[in-house]
């Protein structure tokens, strides 16, 4: 069966469980499997809501791992909706179709994001002129939950309609943090902290209790080191690209960047692989556990080096910026 097929969220329910491990040892192959999932959902959506056509141009965007391009087997939803104009035939239109979409991605396999980052939430539904009116808000409030949300934005990625909603949306996170750079150390403030993995002695330090117990969280202790200093970067320099390793290659070409990121480039790389070895988990939450136990000895070293640079490099980024804003 086709995915072109699949006229309904069960029969592509039932088709992406039984095609999806066929791309779990590549996770550029992987991810490209979750957007045409993806966008099949969206097709569905669109027909079971009136009118079937979009009154305005639009884009829906993925964010998380999915705006990156960095899913594992199992993943879960995030992503939000601009439209072009606001009136209450649009408005009602598209927090309808949000909300389908959300219904839509859970049914297909995709659980609703526990943050309620979701095209169903009016926060991540908008008209363009609102979403610019909600960033500078976001921006001029630098709490933690708005710097929050400034950075899961900076990862959205078009994934139907029109892409430049998108990039104008981050002209307007890059020009004004620009011109206040005070900004910048507020985004490095909301994720200072980076757990341990890797003790004094060289020794892991893995989860001491429940199903976990013996596994290092990959999630927490590799990939958010390179994901947010990397983005943070990214914000900096005006790259919207979202891919951190896309990133880490814009950045390398840029001056000053080269000697610190050329590493991190393959190490993130060889994370991505890793971490698509989980194949065997249940749950959203199991993909992101590594049981230290199963791992070679050449593996056990790889993934040392792996922790040891990401924290390197969140070091270095902070480092930065902090010196600059002084």
């Amino acid at each position: 069966m086709s995915i072109s097929a699949n006229n309904s969220y069960a029969s592509l329910r039932e088709w992406k469980d039984e095609n999806i491990s066929f791309h779990y040892s590549d996770p550029f192959r992987l991810n490209e499997f979750h957007d045409q999932t993806m966008k099949k959902v969206f097709e569905l959506a669109l027909e079971r809501i009136k009118p079937q056509q979009p009154p305005c141009e639009f884009s829906w965007f993925i964010t998380g791992s999915g705006g990156r391009f960095e899913q594992g087997p199992i993943s879960d939803q995030d992503h939000g909706l601009i439209y072009e104009i606001s009136n209450e035939v649009n408005d009602d239109y598209f927090i309808r179709l949000g909300k389908e979409l959300a219904y839509g991605l859970n049914e297909v396999g995709y659980p609703y994001c526990q943050g309620n980052v979701m095209s169903s939430n009016p926060l991540w539904c908008k008209s363009l002129e609102s979403w610019k009116q909600q960033l500078l808000a976001w921006m001029e409030e630098a709490s933690w939950e708005t710097v929050r949300n400034l950075q899961i934005f900076y990862d959205a990625r078009n994934l139907q309609g029109n892409e430049l909603f998108v990039h104008e949306l981050k002209d307007v996170i890059y020009f004004y943090q620009k011109e206040h750079p005070s900004l910048l150390k507020r985004f490095m403030e909301n994720v200072m902290h980076v757990k341990n993995a890797v003790g004094p002695l060289g020794q892991f330090i893995v989860e001491e209790h429940g199903i976990n117990e013996g596994a290092i969280n990959l999630k927490y202790t590799a990939f958010l080191p390179y994901v947010n200093a990397v983005r943070l970067l990214a914000i900096k320099e005006g790259i919207y690209d979202t891919s951190t390793l896309e990133r880490i290659e814009q950045l390398v070409r840029l001056n000053g960047y080269g000697a610190a990121m050329r590493e991190s480039k393959k190490h993130f790389l060889d994370l991505l692989i890793y971490r698509s070895s989980l194949y065997q988990s249940k749950t959203y939450d199991d993909t992101h556990f590594l049981k230290v136990k199963k791992l070679s000895r050449v593996e056990k070293k790889e993934i040392k080096q792996i922790l040891k640079d990401g924290k390197r490099l969140h070091h270095y980024v902070s480092e930065l910026i902090l010196h600059e804003w002084r």
